[in-house]
């Protein structure tokens, strides 16, 4: 089970760094790929299964801090839903695309710096 929670952690991290990567390029004009959407659902769904099978011991690999899973999930939502309403706008700004650059980010930075 070990494999399978390293596999779904690589494809975790490859989601974000796609949604970061596309929002980045993307700032000039802005605008939302498909990739980015890809992404998002990607790293929402493997961090889901993820948390999952954290919080149930599945995976041992260290205490589980719910509140840590819940800003986490919240924040993923938030991206994601942002992507979602930005891919269907035929026009998109700026700080739309900062903003899901700057959550995907902060997800990131929760992950690593939440003990």
């Amino acid at each position: 089970m070990d494999i399978l929670g390293r596999v779904l952690l690589v494809l975790h991290l490859v989601g974000w760094a796609i949604v970061l990567g596309g929002a980045l390029v993307s700032l000039r004009p802005p605008r939302i790929p498909t990739g980015m959407l890809h992404g998002a659902l990607t790293a929402l769904v493997t961090g889901l299964t993820l948390g999952v099978l954290l919080s149930t011991g599945t995976l041992d690999w260290g205490a589980v801090e719910p509140a840590k899973l819940a800003v986490k999930f919240t924040v993923a939502l938030a991206v994601t839903g942002l992507v979602v309403w930005g891919g269907r706008r035929t026009t998109v700004s700026r700080a739309l695309v900062l903003a899901i650059a700057g959550l995907t980010l902060t997800n990131v930075a929760v992950a690593v710096l939440w003990q």
